[in-house]
């Protein structure tokens, strides 16, 4: 057995167990090519539609970002797996809708595991969580069976309270980062001093005593180069999940915005966090350059789900005009940036083609030559030809979202039918025609409504987390 170790206080503690035949399997892996390339995928949390320049916005600085986009692939029409954080990540990673993932909401009604949730004021409140299950296959599952070394760094929240249901215990090789249970009891959001490496919990000693040092995006930053470094010579999937924008608001360097006068600190506060973030991808960018892997490696970037209440919504158009933000199904709350970008082989174009989340498992199953890892039952599909340059068929087809019992949504073409509170009527817009989805055409199409509810009704597959009224539970859960 190979052990890794690392310095946690005054004492060493080991922070993965590779095993002789795999750290044989995983060395003996030829390098990443052009055409099978590594694969870093980045998410933001809480970014909206609108807060990127590339997607519009006037006022926060993303040229990094911003020069993906302008010699790569963006997409217009592209879809979280959820109005929020747990469920859209469990769709991302799973190629499920929510409605058959096994987490479908940040907090569960059933079942889950009893935790502690702190709110940014200091207040505690006992919740429950669902946590993803050794049964559900992920992205990284996948990739690791194609030879893909796989790690993650920063935001799993996929782990409820379940210290097993870490990353490195869901297909993951390597993880650092925090898991919900330490970061809501333990750890300040941005300058964290607790800090995941494997199972074993570390100090960030310069952010010690709430001092304000080490800004998360900058440790997840370099515990990224550091695993590019450490796996250069063998294919990778890095999934690199910041914290920015997602409140509270705290980075000390808003040098970007002082200048403006107009501007509450809480908007030079979320902007800061936006062109921070986007610094560090430059840096990342660069490094790949300056190691020659730039080439070889496929760089893809979107947001988790839109820009929450707290942000300055209206100041700096997050959601670029929208209707509805982060937590609700409306287009604001799913609608996120895509882009795709590998020198020489992703051509410069902006697409229209509705895309989400659960197209992510088995696109880059394609790419790395897993396909034959793909669970059953994934609601995904392959896009990859759309991301050079061929064309593929993504809008004849049901999407679907929701919060069980609470919210429920689905677009095929260029109609959507929504509702965003519970038991009220089904919404329906013509988003060619109605991208705010201001007016309401329930009235005038019933027959389109009643279709999209018996459609929206057979994507919904009961859960013991989120059991409803009169359901009946399958044997043994999901």
């Amino acid at each position: 057995m190979r052990k890794r170790w690392t310095r946690i206080g005054g004492a060493f503690a080991a922070i993965g167990i590779i095993s002789a035949t795999e750290a044989q399997a995983a060395d003996g892996q030829a390098k990443a090519t052009p055409d099978r390339p590594n694969i870093i995928f980045i998410l933001a949390d809480d970014l909206g539609y609108g807060d990127l320049s590339c997607y519009g916005s006037r006022f926060v600085k993303t040229p990094n970002i911003d020069n993906l986009a302008r010699t790569g692939t963006s997409f217009t029409q592209s879809y979280a797996g959820s109005g929020i954080s747990s469920p859209s990540r469990c769709a991302l990673m799973t190629g499920k809708n929510t409605g058959k993932t096994t987490i479908r909401d940040n907090q569960c009604t059933a079942g889950g595991i009893r935790g502690v949730k702190v709110s940014p004021a200091g207040d505690t409140t006992y919740i429950r969580r669902a946590n993803l299950l050794p049964s559900d296959t992920t992205v990284a599952t996948v990739l690791s069976a194609a030879g893909y070394r796989t790690c993650l760094v920063n935001k799993w929240h996929l782990d409820g309270y379940d210290p097993m249901a870490a990353p490195n215990h869901r297909g993951f090789h390597e993880f650092y980062g925090w898991t919900i249970s330490t970061v809501e009891s333990n750890s300040p959001y941005y300058y964290p001093y607790y800090r995941f490496h494997g199972d074993s919990l570390i100090h960030i000693d310069a952010n010690a005593h709430d001092a304000h040092v080490r800004h998360n995006t900058d440790i997840s930053t370099d515990d990224a180069l550091a695993f590019i470094d450490r796996n250069r010579e063998r294919p990778f999937f890095l999934y690199l999940a910041y914290d920015a924008p997602h409140e509270p608001y705290v980075i000390d360097d808003t040098s970007w915005y002082d200048d403006r006068s107009d501007w509450t600190m809480n908007t030079k506060r979320y902007a800061s966090l936006i062109t921070h973030m986007d610094k560090a991808i430059g840096r990342l960018l660069s490094h790949l350059d300056s190691i020659g892997l730039r080439e070889n490696t496929m760089v893809i970037f979107a947001s988790d789900n839109g820009a929450a209440v707290q942000a300055p919504l209206k100041e700096l158009g997050c959601n670029a005009g929208f209707n509805g933000r982060k937590g609700m199904l409306y287009e604001g709350g799913i609608r996120v940036p895509f882009i795709v970008n590998q020198p020489g082989k992703v051509p410069v174009q902006k697409l229209d083609n509705i895309i989400y989340f659960p197209d992510v498992m088995p696109t880059l199953a394609a790419l790395a030559g897993g396909e034959a890892s793909l669970p059953q039952g994934i609601d995904g599909m392959n896009i990859l030809p759309l991301f050079y340059g061929r064309q593929v068929d993504t809008d004849n087809r049901l999407l679907y979202w929701e919060f069980p019992g609470k919210q429920r949504a689905a677009r095929r073409g260029d109609w959507k039918c929504v509702t965003v509170k519970k038991n009220k009527p089904l919404e329906l817009y013509n988003l060619k025609d109605d991208p705010g989805e201001r007016h309401n055409l329930a009235a005038e199409h019933p027959d389109m409504v009643e279709r999209f509810d018996r459609e929206m009704k057979a994507m919904h597959h009961p859960s013991p987390n989120w059991p409803l009224e009169g359901e009946t539970l399958p044997a043994g859960g999901l």
